[in-house]
């Protein structure tokens, strides 16, 4: 991956409160921000300055060359009315294209944007994690009939379909730095389609339905580092489409970089899937501290969804507390029988994981390919799990574990089916059969 700049920007700043917006948490000051923005990017670009206090907004839509600042003290509120969030933008949600309600904080074909500053933002996402029982869009069929994106028209009460916090699509040169989020509708940080973005020292705290933490999605050259996640789903989860239209777009995600991360509470630490129809490749992520998320590694698919996940790399990762696995990788994540018979199945090949040291597991390693295409070429190497289980494996060719100390309570340290080519410091393992 190449080495990435922060974006720079003039030497100007604005605050909005020059603009006429009114602090306190009862005035709506969507217009008074939007002319802020409005002036800085006619001006050539600079610094958008929320000073502290408590400000309401609807949804901010930034343009290049802006840097939106949250000074120390400032909370940024946003409505609860959905109505606030029309027209409807282009988005993607769950992996296919459509258009919704706006993002809280929302940019589109921009080069040089940021958020920056030690301010906070609140999503006001408890009025909008109801709709999760109640959304009935279609959105997967429409895609599966072909029915073309400027048909998929949401953003009603009606579909249900919650926004991302924060989404960017098509951008380049993004940096996130620096402040608090939390209580988002849906995904949290959803940059879309975007190349070279940093998100640096962002604290994610948030513990709605869906609520991952950060969401590149098919995106290119990222780089996360030393940010806090704790929340209500994955915590760093890498996309690339769903089915029919992650195959339309065919963009991979790429070339991404997450050291220095902690993770305190999440369903995964570093996730991949389960849309990952566009493919994800080269993701390195190292010295990172998970306590009590229910996974360190994820990689999950459908065996309907096609697509290719490889060169996976993960060393240098403390976790304890883990509710599931240390690693899991699996092909059956919501299996549909009937979406079997579409033959495209995905395919996970070239993964390494080295020097983790986990304990209170209750299984080390679970690993689900299928039998035509079976998980491929996994490697861990100088890790010591105390689990419950150990290595639980199946349709999978090439495991290979060097000097790894793997310390199951019940049961074997290997328990495989229909694996090949799997070995202990290179020796053939001598796996005890799969339990029923």
């Amino acid at each position: 991956m190449p080495q990435l700049q922060r974006p720079i920007f003039p030497v100007r700043s604005v605050s909005i409160v020059e603009h006429g917006a009114v602090e306190g948490g009862t005035t709506k000051n969507t217009a008074a921000i939007a002319r802020a923005i409005e002036a800085v990017a006619q001006a050539g670009g600079g610094r958008v300055v929320i000073p502290a206090g408590r400000w309401l907004t609807g949804p901010i839509h930034l343009r290049s060359n802006i840097d939106l600042h949250l000074a120390e003290g400032a909370v940024v509120v946003f409505s609860d009315v959905f109505e606030d969030y029309l027209p409807p933008v282009f988005v993607r949600v769950g992996g296919i294209e459509c258009f919704n309600y706006s993002p809280l904080i929302y940019a589109r074909g921009c080069e040089n944007i940021a958020i920056t500053g030690p301010g906070r933002l609140d999503g006001n996402g408890a009025a909008w994690w109801p709709w999760k029982k109640s959304e009935q869009s279609g959105l997967p069929a429409l895609a599966a009939k072909g029915v073309p994106v400027e048909q998929r028209v949401f953003g009603t009460r009606a579909a249900a379909i919650r926004p991302s916090f924060v989404s960017f699509v098509e951008c380049r040169n993004v940096l996130l730095e620096g402040f608090t989020i939390g209580s988002g509708p849906n995904w949290t940080l959803h940059p879309v389609y975007c190349e070279n973005v940093i998100v640096r020292r962002v604290n994610v705290d948030t513990d709605g339905p869906n609520n991952d933490g950060l969401d590149p999605d098919s995106c290119r050259n990222v780089l996360v580092e030393y940010c806090t996640f704790s929340t209500g789903d994955d915590c760093v989860v890498l996309k690339s489409g769903y089915n029919e239209d992650g195959w339309r777009v065919a963009r991979p995600t790429e070339n991404v970089v997450m050291r220095h991360c902690t993770s305190r509470r999440g369903h995964g630490g570093i996730v991949i899937g389960s849309e990952m129809s566009g493919d994800v490749r080269n993701v390195y992520a190292h010295d990172c501290d998970f306590v009590g998320t229910d996974r360190v590694l994820r990689i999950k698919s459908r065996p309907d969804r096609g697509g290719i996940v490889e060169n996976v790399w993960v060393e240098n990762i403390t976790a304890r507390d883990l509710k599931y696995e240390v690693a899991i990788l699996n092909l059956d994540y919501s299996a549909d029988p009937s979406a079997v018979a579409q033959q495209r199945p995905p395919l996970f090949r070239n993964v390494t994981v080295r020097k983790v040291a986990a304990s209170g597991v209750p299984v080390a390693v679970r690993i689900t390919g299928l039998p035509d295409s079976p998980v491929q070429n996994v490697l861990f190497e100088d890790c010591a799990i105390v689990s419950a289980r150990g290595v639980l494996a199946t349709h999978a060719r090439d495991l290979v574990f060097r000097r790894c100390a793997l310390s199951p309570a019940t049961g074997g340290p290997f328990v495989l089916d229909a694996v090949s080519g799997a070995t202990v410091d290179g020796q053939p393992i001598a796996a005890a059969p799969r339990q029923p």
